[in-house]
């Protein structure tokens, strides 16, 4: 069974950072797709950026400039560098990994648990 476990969260001022970091366990043959959405309270779950397979990365107009998704293939992670936050940035944060766990079977999408990022002076 695939887990998803994110890292790094926590209270930072405005104008402040955090790395978030994303790891998955268990038995995966490949991963096709990576991303962090985020969810304030009282609003739905919206992306944040991603990055496929190829390299190619996706960013939301909100955090262009600040945030920056990055990727280890060897340690099947993902982690989101997050500078310049501000108060609007606070939500809880998810990674979701697009994968197989074998060869032949099909693509699955797996979530984390979601770590907290407040941003508040």
């Amino acid at each position: 069974q695939v887990q998803l476990v994110e890292s790094g969260g926590g209270l930072v001022q405005p104008g402040g950072s955090l790395r978030l970091s994303c790891a998955a366990s268990g038995t995966i043959f490949s991963i096709d797709f990576m991303a962090w959405y985020r969810q304030a309270r009282g609003n739905e779950r919206e992306l944040v950026a991603s990055l496929t397979s190829g390299g190619a990365r996706n960013y939301a107009d909100s955090v262009q400039g600040r945030f920056t998704i990055s990727r280890d293939n060897a340690k099947n992670m993902v982690y989101l560098q997050m500078n310049s936050l501000k108060p609007e940035d606070t939500a809880v944060y998810y990674c979701r990994f697009t994968l197989k766990v074998y060869k032949y079977t099909p693509l699955g999408i797996y979530w984390g648990q979601g770590t907290q990022v407040t941003v508040s002076s």
